[in-house]
């Protein structure tokens, strides 16, 4: 850890899932916090410790309010972003993720912020395609990938990339950076958003799961890393976060036991996975909600990647916590709100 540690952290996206675990390792630790926020969204999941933090209006794609909440001396913490794999909000997660995250590096330049640290995503990695690797085994991706057009790249990895584009040349121009990329990550939340969607599919007991491997992190450890990160001497590298891997089918049937909810039981073949896309796509046209496969994901759905995540438990003091305490806690919460 650093000496000498800034009077403030600026946090944005505090009120999403992994925000809101950034802020409250932030006050675990006493350390001042800000939250920019848009007061129409309320508090989200720090309703219950919103009075122990600094609560600044404003928006990544409004510089004014950036400029009045971005101090000179102060940490950032950039975690606003939007994920999503349908078609519809492809314009807004390109303003939100890459514009947005210009808008930050250029006011931290200007501001002379003591460091920024970038949630990013393994996404951002990209996804090659497999030619020419083992058959049957994932292709492995480090920190040192070099982006490759792949139709395996969903719009949400697009942004990411164009994004991380935005950080590094921040660097270039002097900005103190760290950045990590997490894979799935895991933790509780609302349901109806990014990763834990997972959890209400096996809650609500869905019969399909489809082929592939997923990479997961637990959201507490991914909040820990990037603020060790954040106040460690390390400057202008990125990390990938990813505590390990397992076949899709595998990860839910433990959710499920761990639920005592019936876990899925039908496998669903890449080929049929698109269809089911198509129709989820007129469902959720008709319904206005959120499609549960999408063509991105479907492409992608049996395709093998691991992401090692080992290099930042080489160079600060962090381990990652082991899967079945990370389903146990995300079991208990559900269990908590079923009882309420």
């Amino acid at each position: 850890m650093t000496s000498s540690l800034p009077a403030n952290t600026l946090v944005t996206g505090a009120t999403g899932l992994i925000g809101s675990h950034v802020v409250r390792y932030l006050l675990s630790l006493g350390a001042p916090v800000s939250a920019l926020y848009r007061p129409q969204n309320g508090y989200g999941l720090l309703t219950d410790v919103a009075d122990q933090l600094t609560w600044v209006e404003g928006d990544v794609l409004d510089i004014p309010s950036l400029e009045a909440a971005i101090r000179p001396g102060c940490d950032v913490i950039h975690c606003a972003a939007i994920v999503s794999f349908v078609p519809k909000d492809r314009a807004r997660m390109e303003q939100i993720n890459v514009e947005g995250t210009a808008n930050i590096v250029n006011v931290c330049l200007m501001a002379g912020v003591r460091k920024l640290a970038y949630l990013s995503s393994v996404a951002s990695l990209g996804r090659p395609e497999s030619k020419g690797n083992v058959p049957g085994q994932p292709v492995v991706i480090t920190e040192d990938q070099k982006w490759e057009d792949s139709p395996l790249n969903s719009a949400y990895a697009k942004t990411k990339y164009r994004a991380e584009l935005e950080v590094w040349r921040g660097s270039a121009e002097g900005l103190p950076v760290v950045m990590v990329n997490p894979s799935i990550v895991l933790g509780e939340g609302d349901w109806t958003r990014s990763s834990t969607q997972l959890i209400k599919y096996v809650y609500d007991e869905k019969r399909f799961y489809t082929e592939g491997d997923i990479n997961y992190v637990d959201v507490l450890d991914v909040a820990e890393a990037i603020v060790k990160l954040l106040h460690s001497e390390v400057v202008d590298q990125r990390f990938i976060l990813n505590a390990g891997a397992l076949p899709y089918h595998d990860f839910l049937t433990r959710l499920a036991e761990a639920l005592g909810k019936r876990p899925p039981s039908i496998r669903v073949p890449p080929g049929v996975a698109k269809v089911l896309a198509s129709l989820e796509a007129a469902r959720s046209f008709i319904t206005g909600t959120s499609p549960l496969i999408t063509q991105e994901t479907a492409r992608s759905a049996s395709h093998r990647y691991y992401y090692p995540g080992e290099q930042i438990t080489q160079l600060i003091d962090f381990q990652y916590r082991p899967l079945n305490v990370t389903i146990q806690r995300i079991a208990s919460q559900v269990k908590r709100t079923e009882s309420i």
